[in-house]
């Protein structure tokens, strides 16, 4: 760093703390189940994008206003209700017989040729079989479970016929109560998830239920394999099988088989109602004559249950009640009540309803898909690009075992990861980009070409070890840690007639608009790279191990981000990069060079400055995606800019827009996106607790008295 630069910054700090008026969290603890309640989410009609969730980070239930699945195609354009687990799967049979070795096309790397799997179009049978290793497996939606409403003449009742609506989802208990009148009579439902296991329960409340003109219908579908949809194809009625196997007094056993995948579903319930099947793939749970109330519970699982193993709706609502309560105590708090900034009580609501969002969602056994347990996107694969945007938040938030339960599925696929490597003729692992639970990636003429993935697991490896500060952490993570540094290295190309190390071609970078064949060296990449290998070394390190002389040359001779005008480019290989338009849409990656990222010797503070304003003036933000407004606060708030990083949060961009159940909605295509929700938390944590080197309490926070801000056990940013 130049003696400018250093200025640069000193005078950036020297300006933070002069003007501080904030401080870090107030000594008076905070009251979290005041600060959780006050964001009760209330619903007062039929609103398709206001569904709402109960879930256990495993398996999720989304309901609509009637507090149930009872009404899924006046959704299906909305956000969808589904039924999700992280074990359903299904693959449409394959009659032709492809392989996968049928997605794969060379392409050159300096003069090597090495595979990617590619959607190619060089024959039929290639287009087919990239588009079969796309669709499967795809994840199932496992069953709608809804209300079946007759008027007194026996018709269905229609959404319009329901008044009175009002559905409220506690946060704090993690349960949804839905009242409404139909008939003219009033309805209550309560609906709540088990936390430990893939099971519902609802206890509904209505004089219908001894009329004979309320009961709960359990419809199982085929899975559509739509790119981004509910899962469900209703249409396709031959192609499954929905029986019974058991069914006693209150408790029935049904079993659904569909192609070489099948799973069971078990319900049980109050009072002296019976289930039957009304229909191919169609039971309704009739409640016994004079009843008035009603309770019931479903579960949901990959192996025949070997006895009744459901629990009764007051279990599992104590379950629920106990999980979330739990939940909320523990890990980070941030309270922004008090504040006269207007945005503050919007930026706390969306705090802790992506809190809810991702916990219900996002905590399991693998990397969550970018709409979590509701719908299906991408066929509801994950993304492994978009894993740290699901889960670095639960590190910062001091949740690290929510992070660490994922992190388990990085050494199950390691094998096939690294099969990758091999294939390309590269040291180490190689991580897939869309990926399926075996860890088999997805042809794609993007997917396989994306490389800021490769550190991610670094990242969370030192996440993990930042908190835990043991050497049973350094020994779980060291070979994922250290077989990813190798392949990082090993990928880096030195160019001898420039002394340096080159990323790409093939390449594509984080901003997904860059032909591969030509495009190397995009800053953020470069800068994850020097990131990722000096963290693996500092483990050897710590490992009582020597530095790995492979890393450390490529660290020494990493090529620095181009630049141009004193702004850097989104590319070495693309000096057009903001005066072609179709380069100043897509994520605005380049800022994740020093705010998603700390300062590296491959980062000039004057240039950073001056590209976050080029940027922040000149982007084209209705193109961008959910995650972009966090990543780009985050760079405000390294360069001493917090004014700035809120009106990021802010920005008034339809993809910014955070729903009444706080989803990050995109499009008409793509109505929630976790991602978002994501980079919110780490973001506030990042203004609040800091990063390493920030010298001021609040750094992401304005210091002109508009804020008053408490918060409590978060932790800095790298």
């Amino acid at each position: 760093m130049t003696i400018k630069n250093y200025w640069i910054l000193l005078v950036l700090i020297i300006n933070i703390i002069t003007s501080c008026n904030t401080k870090i969290s107030d000594t008076n603890k905070i009251d979290r189940e005041a600060l959780v309640r006050r964001h009760t989410v209330k619903i007062g009609q039929f609103d398709t994008l206001g569904s709402l969730t109960v879930g256990n980070g495993k398996f999720a239930f989304t309901v609509d206003g009637t507090g149930l699945q009872t009404f899924p195609e006046l959704y299906e354009n909305g956000i969808s209700l589904g039924t999700q687990s992280e074990w359903g799967w299904h693959s449409f049979p394959d009659t032709v017989g492809f392989k996968f070795e049928e997605t794969l096309r060379d392409f050159d790397y300096h003069g090597r040729s090495i595979p990617y799997d590619v959607q190619v179009k060089d024959s039929q049978r290639s287009v087919l079989a990239a588009n079969y290793f796309r669709q499967n497996p795809h994840r199932l939606h496992l069953g709608i479970i809804g209300l079946e409403l007759k008027t007194a003449d026996g018709k269905s009742v229609t959404p319009a016929e329901i008044s009175n609506l009002h559905q409220e989802l506690d946060l704090w208990e993690g349960v949804i109560k839905s009242h409404f009148t139909v008939n003219g009579e009033a309805v209550e439902v309560v609906t709540c998830c088990s936390q430990e296991k893939d099971m519902i329960s609802a206890q509904i409340s209505s004089v219908l239920i001894s009329r004979g003109l309320l009961k709960v219908k359990l419809r199982f579908p085929y899975p559509s394999g739509g790119h981004i949809d509910s899962g469900c194809d209703w249409n396709q009625s031959e192609k499954h099988k929905t029986f019974i196997v058991e069914n006693i007094s209150g408790h029935a056993l049904i079993q659904h088989q569909l192609d070489s995948t099948t799973y069971y579903t078990q319900v049980g319930w109050t009072g002296t109602g019976s289930l039957y099947n009304v229909s191919p793939h169609v039971f309704e749970l009739s409640p016994g004559s004079g009843d008035k109330i009603l309770s019931f519970s479903a579960s949901f699982s990959a192996l025949a249950p070997e006895k009744n193993e459901l629990s009764g709706f007051n279990d599992i609502l104590q379950s629920s009640r106990v999980g979330w309560k739990k939940f909320w105590e523990s890990g980070g708090a941030v309270d922004f009540s008090g504040s006269s900034d207007p945005r503050a009580h919007e930026l706390e609501r969306r705090v802790v309803l992506s809190q809810y969002l991702t916990k219900a969602q996002c905590e399991g056994s693998y990397p969550p898909q970018e709409t979590g347990l509701t719908m299906n996107s991408w066929y509801g694969k994950p993304h492994l690009e978009m894993h740290w945007w699901h889960g670095v938040h639960f590190a910062l938030w001091n949740r690290i075992e929510l992070l660490e339960k994922s992190l388990a599925w990085y050494q199950k696929i390691s094998g096939e990861a690294r099969k990758i490597a091999e294939r390309q003729g590269f040291k180490g692992i190689r991580w897939p980009k869309m990926v399926n639970p075996d860890g088999l990636d997805s042809p794609s003429n993007v997917g396989p070409f994306l490389i800021w993935q490769q550190p991610h697991i670094i990242y969370f490896a030192e996440l993990c070890y930042r908190n835990h500060q043991d050497t049973a952490t350094l020994r779980k993570y060291a070979d994922l840690v250290f077989e990813t540094a190798d392949f990082m290295s090993s990928f880096a190309f030195f160019d001898k007639k420039t002394d340096r190390y080159i990323l790409g071609p093939p390449l594509i970078p984080a901003q997904e608009c860059f032909d591969p064949n030509t495009t190397f060296n995009p800053p953020f990449e470069l800068a994850y790279w020097y990131w990722g290998l000096k963290t693996a070394q500092q483990w050897r390190k710590r490992m009582g191990l020597t530095p790995k002389k492979e890393w450390e040359e490529v660290m020494s001779k990493l090529s620095v981000p181009a630049q141009a005008n004193g702004i850097y480019l989104a590319s070495e290989s693309t000096p057009e990069s903001y005066t072609n338009p179709r380069f100043t849409a897509d994520h605005p990656a380049v800022l994740g060079l020093f705010g998603y990222l700390p300062y590296s010797p491959l980062v000039d503070t004057l240039t950073m400055i001056k590209t976050f304003n080029y940027v922040w003036n000149n982007w084209q933000w209705k193109k961008t995606w959910g995650w972009d407004f966090p990543l780009t606060a985050m760079t405000a708030i390294r360069l001493g800019l917090p004014e700035k990083a809120l009106d990021a949060l802010f920005m008034d961009v339809e993809k910014n827009t955070y729903l009444i159940n706080g989803h990050n909605y995109q499009d008409k295509r793509l109505r929630l996106y976790l991602p978002g929700n994501g980079g919110v938390l780490a973001t506030v944590a990042m203004m609040c607790a800091g990063f390493d080197g920030s010298k001021t309490d609040l750094p992401g926070i304005p210091k002109d008295g508009s804020w008053k801000v408490r918060w409590e056990n978060l932790s800095k940013m790298p």
